[in-house]
């Protein structure tokens, strides 16, 4: 697709020719940075007067400043196919990028502008963001991908009550609040996993695409919101556990089968599937999970959510921007070997941080600092093998 001129797109910045480019290079590297900040802080070898504390920095900062990046990043690439329109690039891109970047900045260092001043910055990123995606899908009124613009709304709204959960009336809000966001994630990635995973499966494996099952998706995606909303609700009205265990399972079970259709058995040769896959199965097994916790007290759900944010979120956002750059890039569909060790590390530290402080609460220590070494060291692969391909021109001469 020619949209733009090549004489004009070698006069942009390579980082800023398309929102994958900034979007995933800094946000993998930020997420090295906080996850190192986050282990620094547990052991007490960090003292920083992080935004509204170490718990609710660690939290906010992996969805907000980490998760949202990939989103947003991943959603300006993808409307410049869905639309035809050019994505948005040059000094849009680069202001958009630094107003995230700037949002790093005052969350982790709140002094500087006092906490309102840094709040109002960190929240002003995903409306902008929502904003830009909005405005090449009006101008083709193409209805189909309006969706993800009240999505990142509704992160918006999600993101504002986190802020507010840190005053004194509302601290008893925290963790719901961090539920919607995580929800909301657990729900944009059923949906863009119902649109891509069936057509990346038989194109990477040459074998027949999976139809969807309408009453099977309808399921899986309104249980989650479902979800979502319980915990938009929470401080007004209080949910039974026994609702939102029915809700968990139905989720869960649902995602399940869906995962069984699409044969993740026949991807096991092929890194950049098989890793999807993989991420898919802690989704499933973790809504489960969450379903079977809340029924019964001695399940640590505390342990047990970290087979959506780790296993989940950060294996299918690895998997999913190892072949979005190559893509992009004009490069063929073959990751760098060592992802293959990447996406192994993803999986272990995730085991680390659920089973083993459950199973060995007494080596609770340990397991964290091993999954956080596991986290970095997958990242840092990305970015070291990654980040030049980020940087660069696509690799075809082609813009983008």
């Amino acid at each position: 697709m020619q949209i733009t001129d090549l004489a004009q797109e070698q006069k942009i910045t390579p980082l800023f020719r398309l929102g994958f480019r900034p979007f995933f290079a800094f946000g993998a590297l930020f997420s090295l940075l906080s996850i190192l900040i986050w282990g620094g802080y547990l052991a007490g070898k960090i003292s920083l007067n992080l935004y509204g504390g170490g718990t609710f920095w660690h939290m906010h900062e992996m969805i907000f400043g980490f998760v949202c990046a990939i989103v947003v990043g991943f959603l300006l690439t993808a409307v410049q196919n869905w639309t035809g329109q050019r994505g948005l690039s040059g000094k849009p891109l680069l202001l958009l990028f630094l107003l995230w970047f700037a949002g790093r900045l005052v969350m982790l260092f709140p002094d500087i502008l006092g906490q309102q001043l840094s709040g109002l910055i960190d929240i002003a990123f995903l409306p902008v963001a929502a904003t830009l995606l909005a405005m090449p899908i009006i101008k083709v009124k193409q209805t189909r991908n309006m969706f993800f613009v009240p999505l990142l709304l509704l992160f918006t709204l999600a993101n504002i009550m986190m802020h507010l959960s840190i005053t004194d009336s509302s601290v008893n809000q925290i963790m719901p609040s961090a539920y919607i966001a995580v929800m909301l994630v657990t729900l944009l990635m059923s949906i863009m996993a119902g649109r891509v995973t069936p057509m990346f499966t038989a194109n990477g494996t040459q074998t027949t695409k999976v139809q969807p099952i309408p009453a099977l998706e309808l399921t899986t995606n309104v249980s989650l919101f479902l979800l979502v909303l319980s915990y938009f609700v929470h401080p007004f009205v209080e949910i039974p556990n026994t609702i939102k265990s029915a809700l968990f399972l139905t989720a869960g079970i649902s995602q399940m089968f869906r995962w069984l259709r699409w044969r993740p058995w026949i991807t096991f040769g092929v890194p950049l599937l098989w890793s999807l896959h993989s991420a898919l199965f802690f989704i499933w097994f973790g809504l489960i999970m969450l379903g079977i916790g809340h029924i019964f007290d001695t399940f640590p759900l505390n342990h047990v959510w970290h087979l959506l944010t780790i296993g989940g979120m950060g294996g299918l956002i690895l998997a999913m921007i190892s072949r979005v750059t190559l893509g992009h890039t004009g490069r063929a569909l073959q990751p760098p070997k060592i992802m293959n060790f990447a996406f192994i590390l993803m999986l272990i530290a995730t085991m680390s941080r659920v089973f083993g402080p459950w199973f060995m609460p007494e080596s609770y220590s340990a397991f964290i600092n091993f999954s956080v070494l596991c986290w970095f060291s997958s990242y840092g692969i990305f970015v070291i093998k990654y980040g030049p391909m980020l940087l660069t021109p696509r690799k075809d001469g082609r813009p983008g």
